[in-house]
C-alpha cells in the first residue's frame, strides 16, 4: 500500500504544481509580444484558493478504495519580482483493505516573469514521517543553448535539459495564449522539478469551447467566487506522456479542469488510468495586488 500511494503521489504532486502554476501563465500572456491579439488582456488577481480532494472513479484493476483531502494554493507576486507558488495537499487514501495511508505533500516554488529561471521546493510526508525531499533550480543558459539544472536534493546532480523545454509559467502562458487564439491543441515538452527532479514530460493540452461570462448552475456557490461570473473561461484537458515514450497514444495520467481568465481553477479531474480523483473550489480570497514598475 505505502509503495503504491507513494508511487500515485509523486505523480499527483506534478499534476497539482501544473494546475496551480497555470495561474501564472494568465498574467505572462497578458504582456506584449507573446502572440496575443491587441485587444485579448488578461488581468490575474493574487488568491488563495482551498479545494477538496476526493476519490472519483476507481476502476477494477486499482487498489484504491477512497480519498479524501484537501488542497491549499496561493499564489502572488509580479512580473518584476517573479511568481511564487505555495501549496499543500493533504490526503488520506485507504485501500481496498481497509488500510489507510496519510499523505501531506508541501511545495513551493518561484519562476522569474521572463521565464529565465525557475527553483522548486517540496517535500511529502507519509503518516507523518519524512519520506521524500526535491529542491533545485535551472537556468536559461542563453538563447539557443541548453537549460542547466542544478539539484540540491536529494542528492546533488547537474542536469542539461533541450533549449525548447518549458517552465511551468512557460507552458501555462502558451495554454492560455493559445485559448485565446482560437487554437485547440498545444504540444510541449515540460520541466515542473517532478519526480526529484530529474523528470521532463511530453504533454498535449487539448482546449475546449471557450464559455463566456456568467453563472454556472452546476458549480456550487463559494464565497468570493461570484467574480468568476464576470469571466471567460474555457475547459482544459492535459495529458503527461513519458517522454521516452511520447508517440504512444495513451498519457500517463491527464489533468483537465475548467480554467479561468485570472487564473482560478475549477471542476479538477486527475485521471491516473486505473483511478481518478476530483477537485472542488471550496472557499476563495483575493489577495492584495501589488503595483510592478517596469
Amino acid at each position: 500500500m505505502q509503495k503504491y500511494a507513494m508511487s500515485n503521489f509523486r505523480r499527483l504532486s506534478a499534476v497539482i504544481l501544473t494546475i496551480g502554476l497555470v495561474a501564472i501563465g494568465a498574467i505572462l500572456a497578458a504582456r506584449p509580444g507573446h502572440g496575443l491579439a491587441p485587444n485579448q488582456t488578461v488581468k490575474l488577481a493574487p488568491h488563495r484558493a482551498v479545494y477538496e480532494m476526493k476519490l472519483g472513479d476507481s476502476r477494477a484493476n486499482s487498489n484504491v478504495s477512497g480519498i479524501v483531502g484537501r488542497m491549499v494554493f496561493e499564489l502572488s507576486g509580479t512580473p518584476c519580482e517573479g511568481y511564487t507558488v505555495n501549496m499543500r495537499l493533504v490526503t488520506r487514501v485507504t485501500d481496498r483493505s481497509g488500510k489507510a495511508l496519510m499523505s501531506d505533500l508541501r511545495s513551493s516554488t518561484w519562476e522569474e516573469g521572463d521565464g529565465e529561471k525557475f527553483r522548486f521546493n517540496s517535500s511529502q510526508y507519509l503518516n507523518q514521517k519524512l519520506s521524500e525531499l526535491a529542491s533545485g533550480s535551472a537556468k536559461r543558459a542563453g538563447q539557443g543553448k541548453k537549460v542547466d539544472v542544478q539539484l540540491q536534493k536529494p542528492k546533488s546532480l547537474k542536469l542539461a535539459l533541450p533549449t525548447d523545454v518549458m517552465f511551468p509559467a512557460q507552458h501555462a502562458r502558451a495554454i492560455l495564449a493559445a485559448a485565446l487564439n482560437g487554437r485547440t491543441t498545444l504540444e510541449a515538452d515540460l520541466y515542473e522539478g517532478s519526480e526529484k527532479g530529474e523528470k521532463v514530460h511530453a504533454t498535449t493540452a487539448f482546449i475546449g469551447r471557450l464559455k463566456p461570462p456568467g453563472p454556472d448552475k452546476d458549480l456550487k456557490d463559494v464565497k468570493n467566487a461570484e467574480i468568476l461570473d464576470k469571466l471567460k473561461s474555457w475547459p482544459v484537458s492535459v495529458g503527461y506522456y513519458e517522454k521516452e515514450n511520447s508517440e504512444e497514444a495513451t498519457p500517463s495520467y491527464e489533468v483537465a479542469y475548467r480554467y479561468y481568465a485570472n487564473g482560478v481553477s475549477r471542476r479538477l479531474v486527475i485521471d491516473y488510468g486505473d483511478f481518478s480523483i476530483h477537485g472542488s473550489l471550496q472557499s476563495l480570497e483575493l489577495l492584495e495586488e501589488t503595483n510592478c514598475e517596469r
